[in-house]
């Protein structure tokens, strides 16, 4: 099987600002407490002729876990409203260089697009290379997204259960070393400390490395590090979905097997007082 097109460079992109089959998407997001806005940002400066993608505002709003999945029908009008369409290639960058971007290029692919670039190093190369910048809001004229739904690399807090009890898939956690062990607090109210028990620590800077993917082989090395076989297919988690991406699409730079994305994640596990917990370093059982 043939790898999909994952990066683009910035130098590709800025030869190509004005081509009408090219969508750029600053997808930027940030961590409670962390003190940056995505949206404040984009308006103070952002790629000509982005537009901006908010997970906080395109999300499943009945539920009470951050940023979940949309309906498909709420996510195509909010993509068309962006002048997106399922068919166009799209490029999508974040302010931290490799951060927000990978979840949003996987929200896009979940719901059909086909082509679906991420900005290699972000907006932070392309602002160190000099390159031009726009302020304030932007918009492209609204078209007509598509959406079609595949639910086969979404994953739920029951199948993370089955999967963990079976061995059927290893379940790989991006947050950091301390709050893992649950010796560091979530972020959010009401969420517990710890880790789902059986599942793995691969805190995601671990395989990133100056906004971008470290070189394969850094990532296979990352992967064995943490007890991950490569070989097994891998179930990725985070606090709320979005580091989460960035495991995921490590191992699909390196044509490793996937089982999909827990988008409910820790702010959904460690909020459910009926799904267990371990603390301390990774744990069986």
């Amino acid at each position: 099987m043939s790898i999909d097109i994952i990066f683009v460079t910035t130098d590709w992109l800025a030869e190509r600002l004005d081509d009408p089959e090219i969508a750029i998407v600053d997808g930027s997001w940030h961590l409670p407490g962390a003190g940056r806005d995505g949206a404040r940002e984009f308006a103070d400066a952002h790629i000509p002729g982005a537009v901006f993608l908010d997970i906080d505002a395109v999300r499943d709003t009945a539920s009470p876990y951050p940023h979940m999945l949309p309906s498909p029908d709420m996510f195509a009008e909010a993509a068309g409203a962006l002048g997106l369409t399922e068919t166009m290639t799209i490029v999508v960058y974040d302010g931290a260089g490799l951060f927000s971007a990978p979840r949003v290029r996987w929200m896009l692919k979940a719901f059909g697009a086909r082509r679906v670039r991420l900005l290699e190093g972000g907006f932070p190369k392309w602002r160190e290379e000099g390159r031009p910048t726009q302020s304030g809001p932007a918009s492209r004229s609204p078209l007509r997204f598509e959406a079609r739904f595949d639910a086969s690399g979404v994953v739920d807090a029951s199948r993370v259960s089955e999967a963990l009890q079976a061995a059927s898939a290893q379940v790989v956690d991006a947050r950091p070393a301390d709050r893992f062990r649950g010796d560091a607090p979530e972020p959010r109210p009401g969420v517990r400390s710890g880790h789902m028990p059986g599942s793995l620590n691969l805190p995601f800077p671990q395989i990133v490395e100056g906004g971008r993917l470290k070189e394969p082989a850094a990532i296979e090395a990352a992967l064995l590090a943490a007890g991950v076989d490569p070989a097994r297919p891998v179930i990725t988690s985070c606090g709320s979905g979005v580091s989460a991406a960035i495991v995921g699409l490590a191992l699909e730079s390196v044509g490793r097997p996937q089982a999909g994305l827990y988008d409910g994640s820790w702010g959904e596990w460690g909020a459910r007082q009926d799904l267990p917990l371990a603390t301390g370093p990774t744990s069986k059982g």
